[in-house]
Formats: C-alpha cells, sequence, structure tokens
C-alpha cells in the first residue's frame, strides 16, 4: 500500500482548490492575498477577499494568477502553503504533489511551479503536471483513452479553455480571453444602463447564477444595493431578470461564437465523433441556470455541464490519485524520481 502523502492542486486565477488525500476533502479559498503597505502580507484566500472591493488605505489586493498563469511568484507561493497548512498536519516524508497546469506551458513556467511547490514542509516533495483539459475529462469520467472526438469547454475565471480529446491525447486546445469575469462585467454594465445603479463584482456574481432565464420562462428581480450613477449616493434598486438574462446571452454567444470557429479546424471524422459523444463544459460559471441547453441550441450539437461545476479540474486530480492506472497522465516535473 503506498502511504506518502499526496496533494492535487488547481491554481485557479479566482480560486484555490487542494485536495488532500489524508484528509479525502478538498479545500476551496480565493486566490488573492491582501498586502499591508509598504510589503508585509496581511491575509491570503478567503481573509483577503473579504477586503476586496472595501479598498483600505494602507492594504493593497493582489491576485497571482492572471488568465490561468502564474504572475507573482511569491505571493502565489505564500497563499499556497498557507492554505496546504489549512489541509492538516500530515505531509509524510515525501509527498506528491499534482498540479494541474496550462496546455502549452513554457520551461520557466514549469521551473516556477517546482519552486512554489518545493519550500519548507515540501522541499522533499515529488512534483507532477497535469494538463488541464485532460484533469476536466477524466473528472467528467470521459474514456479518454478509448474516445474517438470529445470536447471539454472549462469556463474560467478570465478566459475560456475550448478543447478537443481524441485516443488519450489533445488534438486541438484554444485558450479565449473570455471568462466569468466577463459575465460579471456584462452584468454590472447592463444595470448600470437599466437601473442607474453601479454593482458590485461581488453582487454581479450572485446575480449571475440566482437571476438568468435563458428560456424565458419567467419575470423575476432582485433588490440590489449599489451606488447611484446620478447622485453618487447608496440606494437599492430592483434587477430584473430580464437585464441579467440579456447580460449572460451576450457573453454566451461569444463563446458560442469561439467553440464553432474550434469545430470548423478539426477533421470531420472529428466532428462526427463530438457530434455522437458531446460538448462538455466545465467551469464555475456552468452553474448559470440554462447555459449548457442555450449553447446546445446555438451550436447544433450535444452539451451536457460536469456535475463538479469549478470543482472539476482539482476532481480529475483526485482521480489520478486514487487510481494508480490514471497516473500515465501525469508528467513529472524533473526526470529525477519515477512515478509510483
Amino acid at each position: 500500500m503506498n502511504l506518502r502523502q499526496a496533494f492535487g492542486i488547481d491554481m485557479g486565477t479566482g480560486t484555490v482548490k487542494i485536495f488532500d488525500r489524508s484528509s479525502n476533502r478538498i479545500i476551496k479559498e480565493m486566490n488573492m492575498a491582501a498586502v499591508r503597505e509598504p510589503d508585509t502580507l496581511f491575509a491570503v484566500g478567503n481573509k483577503a477577499y473579504e477586503l476586496f472591493e472595501k479598498n483600505p488605505n494602507d492594504i493593497r489586493i493582489i491576485e497571482p494568477m492572471q488568465n490561468g498563469r502564474i504572475q507573482d511568484v511569491v505571493m502565489m507561493e505564500a497563499l499556497l502553503h498557507t492554505l496546504l497548512k489549512k489541509c492538516g498536519s500530515y505531509v509524510g516524508i515525501m509527498p506528491v504533489m499534482y498540479f494541474s497546469v496550462p496546455l502549452d506551458m513554457t520551461g520557466l513556467e514549469r521551473r516556477a511551479y517546482s519552486t512554489i511547490a518545493q519550500k519548507g514542509r515540501f522541499r522533499n516533495s515529488t512534483v507532477y503536471f497535469v494538463e488541464k483539459p485532460i484533469a476536466d475529462a477524466l473528472a467528467i469520467g470521459i474514456p479518454v483513452q478509448r474516445a474517438q472526438g470529445v470536447m471539454v469547454v472549462n469556463i474560467g475565471e478570465q478566459g475560456t479553455e475550448i478543447s478537443v480529446l481524441s485516443r488519450g491525447s489533445i488534438i486541438l486546445s484554444r485558450l479565449i480571453g473570455i471568462g466569468g469575469q466577463d459575465f460579471n462585467s456584462s452584468i454590472i454594465s447592463e444595470v448600470r444602463k437599466k437601473n442607474n445603479l453601479t454593482i458590485s463584482r461581488r453582487t454581479a456574481q450572485r446575480l449571475k447564477f440566482t437571476l438568468p432565464d435563458l428560456q424565458d420562462e419567467k419575470w423575476e428581480g432582485c433588490r440590489v444595493v449599489g451606488i447611484d450613477t446620478n447622485t453618487g449616493l447608496p440606494r437599492d434598486g430592483i434587477v430584473s431578470s430580464r437585464t441579467v438574462t440579456a447580460s449572460v446571452e451576450n457573453v454566451l454567444k461569444q463563446i458560442g461564437g469561439e467553440i464553432s470557429h474550434v469545430l470548423e479546424r478539426i477533421p470531420t471524422q472529428t466532428q462526427a465523433a463530438i457530434r455522437d459523444e458531446g460538448i462538455f463544459l466545465s467551469g464555475g460559471s456552468t452553474r448559470i441556470p440554462g447555459a449548457n441547453s442555450f449553447l446546445k441550441a446555438h451550436l447544433d450539437y450535444p452539451v451536457a455541464t460536469s456535475r463538479y461545476y469549478e470543482y472539476g479540474t482539482v476532481t480529475g486530480l483526485k482521480r489520478i490519485i486514487d487510481h494508480p492506472e490514471l497516473r500515465r497522465f501525469a508528467m513529472l516535473s524533473t526526470k529525477r524520481k519515477p512515478i509510483r
């Protein structure tokens, strides 16, 4: 029996998810760090998010990941190891860390992940990389090795990754700069236009998951608090489902258009396989009610949503950790240690 401690880590732009094998649980926290001027780390994760948009004069908020890539190595390292401590005290002698990573990761980025991981209690850890589309597909339950053609669309915080898999390989992947933040920005813009009210990103995020009606079957509203665009004073107002729906549809149409472009670039036999197997959505914004049905009608392809939503990628890492036969999809960060 393999007693080495293992962690599956998805460092997303908006949130960090960590699977801890010893406790068999996944923790999720916001990927933010709060720094008190000049350079003192004040809070990370959810505690840093509590300060977000409150703008204390002596605190600045740092988001260490941008578009799914590490932008601030020092802050990402501090944030990751703070969250790893929350998983528990048991690390073991030689822990193993599985990171989900971008498909086209550079050599410099590979070294950055290893530098971030192998610190303190984890200095003797072994680091493996798993390409994000593969992790998403494994979480969904796609038979990656046998599937002749399947598409996985991960709608992340700042971007959407559209990947085509065939026979265990990723034959095409495209990252577009449209993601969860664009839904939020679209809602903020539409509410400002229709209600003369400026709402926060947090409020837009809440509306995104509660008010859309992509089947045009309901008429509802939600009371929100924001800043009046005319007076600059706080006030409340009612935001209608139609306002939020129009905002969401605009972004979904853009994502659907990008998916269509990818489908046009692949061989006809792979297109036929995807029509049989389907397009699978993953990521936090796939919680938007009716998103899969809307894209199905727009694309004329079967579209299903992963039941794990934003936990899809880390759940794929969990499957790799729990099932040794799937570890062939993990790449060793260096050549010095064999996979076990």
